[in-house]
């Protein structure tokens, strides 16, 4: 991901309501919620939560399609590994070794990692 990709996720999840919003769209999976069922589970008017949902989508964090009548939102997972790989890239300088018991380890790097495929 590019660096102004990455600030603008961050910016978007720097808002409690957007967290929310976000943490509740990757608890669902990949089938995602219609903006309704959002709204409901997070008590949040239609308005605010659309608010909140164009700033997600803007980020780069939601997709939308719709269904019918609903439009269904979900995390965007690619955007959100490319998000966690950025921030854990360099760890320990980039070298597993000194990252050591460390969860912090890039996964194609991680001793964990390469214990669970051995």
């Amino acid at each position: 991901m590019e660096k102004t990709a990455i600030i603008a996720a961050l910016s978007a999840l720097a808002q409690d309501t957007r967290l929310d919003i976000y943490r509740l769209l990757v608890q669902a999976g990949a089938d995602g919620l219609p903006a309704g069922q959002i709204g409901e589970r997070l008590d949040l008017p239609s308005p605010t939560l659309s608010f909140h949902l164009a700033q997600l989508k803007h980020a780069g964090l939601v997709t939308r399609r719709r269904d019918g009548r609903s439009i269904i939102y979900a995390a965007n997972y690619p955007a959100m590994t490319g998000l966690l790989g950025y921030l854990t890239e360099n760890c320990c300088g980039g070298s597993a070794a000194q990252c050591g018991d460390t969860a912090c380890a890039p996964a194609a790097q991680s001793p964990r990692s390469k214990r669970r495929s051995a």
